[in-house]
């Protein structure tokens, strides 16, 4: 697999849900990017992280871990998926500094290892800040991905208008076509 080849159906949403979406339903079958490594650094390029990290073991079973956190913390128990974040967010820091351009911020990891793992649950606190009731999963029965609505009313409800809204529009005509 290439880096510059990403087989998921949705991408360039804020990294926390950009990384749930390494799970993915084709035609009724779970497809997972994370397997190993090659998948890692297809994520990590798609995320502008290749260059800051590398896609070895370690990294990747970190990255799963942060997955399983985030899954918990967007479609399961609030306590658990906290508890669980929150020991990905054990292994870094942010660290305020002082720029010629003003305040900024660093992120510091003790094991780079941990770093997009650490960046993908930060991104979740952040969307959680700005708009917690804009996080959704696509409202199609068998569709896994999540996105952060941006739509102007917030009304969204598909990952994509173009496959799983279309499906489910095709899916009530062809019912209401049925009954006639």
């Amino acid at each position: 697999m290439s880096a510059a080849l990403d087989p998921r159906p949705l991408t360039g949403e804020p990294l926390a849900l950009d990384l749930l979406n390494t799970r993915w339903n084709r035609e009724g079958v779970l497809q997972d990017l994370l397997t190993g490594t090659d998948g890692l650094a297809v994520w990590l390029a798609a995320n502008a992280l290749d260059d800051r990290f590398t896609a070895d073991a370690t990294t990747l079973r970190h990255l799963l871990r942060a997955r399983d956190a985030l899954k918990k913390a967007v479609d399961g128990s609030p306590t658990e998926g906290a508890e669980a974040v929150d020991a990905v967010l054990a292994h870094g820091r942010i660290r305020a500094t002082l720029t010629p351009e003003g305040p900024g911020e660093i992120p510091e990891f003790a094991d780079p290892a941990w770093g997009p793992a650490w960046l993908a649950a930060r991104n979740y606190l952040e969307l959680l800040t700005t708009a917690p009731d804009r996080i959704r999963g696509c409202a199609h029965d068998a569709c896994v991905l999540h996105f952060f609505d941006t739509s102007r009313n917030g009304t969204r409800r598909w990952c994509s208008m173009a496959a799983c809204g279309n499906r489910a529009k095709a899916s009530r005509h062809y019912a209401r076509s049925k009954e006639t």
